[in-house]
């Protein structure tokens, strides 16, 4: 991630925020950066460049977390090259907040190991750790016995979350670009300004004991945003030229229901479509068996908002999916695909499958790629599985080898591939209206953007060639070939500059 660039050569204090994982990680370190921008650092886009490398980490399956330990300790090796301004490297993040005192033991290079309740301090941490102090290291607890069992009584909770503010901002004289004191209760900076979209947070945490998942262990039971909330940090994004906000939450499907009223999201995603300068909403991670039929109207139905549905589906097999204590089967999840595509044909649809689930057979798996083929989805991602520590699924018998698991996926991905570029080929002819994110690095000719039934970073995109425009533009345009999940299309209309179009719509 990018932090806005600032003069290196000044005496103030300085930290580059690094974050790997998904788009909530992203929102927790504009939420660090803004918090430590308001308390005098200076937030700089190369950790070389800056006293301390914050490395927001990622800790959700197995390459994730050794990939953030990569990152730390490249980041580590930066306080031994004489050329680098580092001082001190400090993990935070999910695989912190997970594995505390485990990974400060088995990674000393770096100078602390701090959880999710160190947020609200952090630049104080800092400051210890540049004055040689060592500060404590987290020490892991399952977060979800920090609320109390019952949704509606968590409001109000104090309990430190990521994204949740719970004590009211009254800083003054907050440095350009930081949410004002009027603005989010979160103090939040944008580390991507050149980005036209953003993520914005609707809840943290998941009430589902799904036995492959270790989540809700350390980011903790449900919690909802209150709606004025997530209002008002939209129009703070909208202001600063987001064009786009990414609804971002472990279940966005739960929201409300621990504010009493499962609609809310239904209700709110006018009001979200209606702030000035966003011209699209998109909601991500919606579970299957929670997705109700009101959800999926205002979601297809309200202009605005892509018709866009990033269902969990994770396997189709009844008995897999009890094992991993989930609900569904393959005719629920085929008669739930026909309601929405009965709502919006055009509709876009993306999944995430596990594959070599321990218990799986032949069957299963067969009845797996049968469901995909039928499903027509956009985007598919195929994982295998690997024992998570602490999860039930660690625990049960008739596990796959790990070539066997190796073999399935493979297999998967094979088709997956074969069916999603079809899927990709059903839509040659489609008109889309493409917000553009940049240029081809290989053709400077040739710009880049996403339509409606695409994901940022993580689905296809759209290639417009021979069009000029920047980002944030939207570009009217009909689709004339494919490149696997990727789009080439020809624009219909000249592009829209940094406005919307006279028609609001996310199509």
């Amino acid at each position: 991630m990018v932090a806005p660039r600032s003069d290196t050569r000044s005496n103030t204090r300085s930290v580059a925020l690094v974050t790997l994982g998904c788009a909530r990680n992203e929102v927790d370190s504009e939420e660090l950066a803004g918090r430590l921008a308001a308390a005098g650092w200076n937030l700089v886009d190369d950790a070389a460049n800056a006293d301390v490398a914050v490395v927001n980490t990622c800790g959700f399956v197995e390459q994730a977390k050794k990939d953030s330990i990569d990152v730390l300790m490249e980041a580590a090796e930066l306080k031994d090259d004489g050329a680098a301004r580092t001082q001190a490297v400090v993990a935070v993040g999910c695989m912190a907040e997970r594995y505390g005192e485990q990974l400060a033991e088995s990674l000393p290079e770096a100078d602390a190991v701090l959880g999710f309740d160190s947020y609200a301090d952090l630049s104080s941490h800092l400051d210890a750790i540049l004055h040689g102090e060592k500060p404590k290291s987290h020490v892991p607890v399952d977060r979800r016995t920090l609320l109390p069992l019952t949704p509606a009584a968590r409001s109000g909770a104090a309990v430190a979350v990521p994204g949740h503010a719970q004590e009211p901002v009254v800083l003054t004289d907050l440095p350009d670009g930081l949410a004002p004191v009027s603005g989010p209760r979160v103090i939040r900076a944008r580390l991507d300004n050149g980005r036209p979209w953003a993520p914005l947070k609707l809840a943290s945490g998941c009430d589902r004991r799904c036995t492959f998942c270790a989540i809700p262990a350390f980011r903790g039971a449900f919690l909802s945003r209150r709606p004025a909330e997530v209002l008002t940090e939209a129009r703070w994004l909208g202001e600063r030229g987001v064009k786009e906000l990414f609804l971002v939450s472990e279940n966005s499907t739960s929201y409300g229901k621990d504010l009493g009223d499962l609609r809310l999201l239904e209700t709110m995603l006018p009001e979200l479509a209606a702030v000035e300068g966003v011209d699209r909403v998109r909601v991500s991670y919606l579970q299957p068996a929670e997705l109700r039929p009101g959800l999926i109207d205002a979601i297809a139905g309200t202009d605005g908002v892509a018709p866009y549905f990033d269902l969990s589906f994770q396997h189709s097999s009844n008995r897999v999916l009890r094992r991993m204590r989930r609900f569904g089967s393959t005719e629920d999840f085929l008669t739930l695909l026909r309601g929405v595509r009965e709502r919006s044909p055009e509709a876009g649809i993306r999944s995430n499958v596990i594959v070599g689930f321990p218990g799986e057979t032949e069957a299963d798996l067969e009845e797996l790629a049968g469901f995909l083929t039928e499903a027509r989805l956009d985007v598919v991602g195929v994982f295998g599985y690997s024992d998570e520590d602490g999860t039930e699924a660690a625990t049960l018998d008739s596990k796959l080898s790990t070539d066997e698991v190796a073999d399935r996926v493979a297999y998967l991905t094979g088709l997956v591939e074969e069916l999603t570029a079809q899927r990709a080929e059903e839509r040659i002819g489609e008109r889309v209206r493409v917000l553009v994110e940049g240029t081809d690095e290989d053709d400077p000719d040739t710009v880049i953007g996403r339509a409606a039934h695409q994901g940022p970073e993580v689905d296809g995109q759209v290639l417009l060639p021979g069009v000029k425009a920047a980002p944030g533009d939207w570009i009217e345009a009909v689709v004339t070939e494919t490149l696997g999940v990727d789009l080439i299309a020809a624009a219909s209309e000249p592009a829209l500059s940094g406005a919307s179009s006279s028609v609001n719509s996310a199509g």
